[in-house]
């Protein structure tokens, strides 16, 4: 929102969840205060879909809609509400990750590289016309603590580039091409449980994938469930003096570092 204003734009409305709503979930935000500066009508819904949305946009007489950051999937009412459609943003390179995860499953997957994607929605899940893309590398050191952090500068990045045109309508959409895309799943917290019967690399990069902003990755011993933010692969074998910190696999040590 600072990024579209700071480039030229203006919004007449924002929908947000009511303030008790995902209060503990990663990139709540709460807008009250920059509404209130620029005078943008908020109307607060637990759902996107909710009648009183669709009619605020069509009283508002929307020319594009965003919606950033909802985990619910938009209706045809919503997206034919706003006059010019709706414009999406999905942290993956579209058609790859469709879905949910994607700062997980980016790391988790072993990938070389992950982006952002922003693209005009339609009724599938991540399936409309992409309007600009920005790449972010990666490697086998990235947390999703990092990712995550990366993806909110790209993210303002792209709104930063497409201002402009957006406001003068002259976006230039690209189809997806359907026989490339790939859905990723949702993930929940129980999914971070370390397999001590698994491979110790497989340990390692669960643990830098479901780090903070995330649940984090966990075991249990002896009946306690232990949570590990960060740890490290070790080669050595003969680590008794740091036993309390380590994880012994069939293939490695991981040491725990957090």
């Amino acid at each position: 929102m600072k990024e579209f204003y700071q480039s030229g734009g203006k919004l007449d409305l924002a929908v947000t969840l009511p303030d008790y709503k995902d209060v503990n979930k990663s990139g709540r935000v709460y807008i009250d205060d920059f509404c209130n500066k620029h005078s943008i009508t908020l109307l607060k819904s637990a759902n996107i879909n909710n009648k009183e949305v669709i009619e605020a946009i069509r009283k508002n007489n929307i020319d594009w809609l965003f919606i950033i950051g909802w985990s619910q999937i938009a209706s045809e009412d919503i997206l034919n509400s706003p006059k010019n459609g709706v414009i999406g943003i999905h942290p993956t390179l579209l058609p790859e990750g469709r879905g949910r995860a994607s700062i997980p499953w980016a790391i988790l997957k072993d990938l070389n590289k992950t982006g952002v994607t922003m693209f005009k929605m339609d009724s599938g899940v991540d399936s409309g016309p992409i309007i600009a893309q920005i790449e972010i590398p990666l490697n086998n050191q990235m947390t999703a603590t990092k990712l995550y952090n990366q993806i909110v500068e790209v993210h303002s990045k792209l709104i930063k580039n497409m201002t402009k045109s957006i406001i003068n309508g002259k976006l230039k959409l690209t189809s997806q091409d359907d026989l490339k895309a790939t859905i990723w799943p949702g993930r929940k917290p129980e999914d971070g449980e370390i397999n001590l019967n698994g491979s110790v690399y497989d340990a390692e990069k669960l643990v830098r994938a479901v780090t903070h902003p995330y649940p984090g990755a966990f075991y249990y011993q002896n009946g306690i469930k232990y949570t590990v933010w960060s740890a490290k692969v070790h080669d050595e074998t003969d680590l008794e003096i740091k036993k309390n910190n380590i994880l012994k696999f069939k293939d490695g040590i991981l040491f725990i570092l957090n």
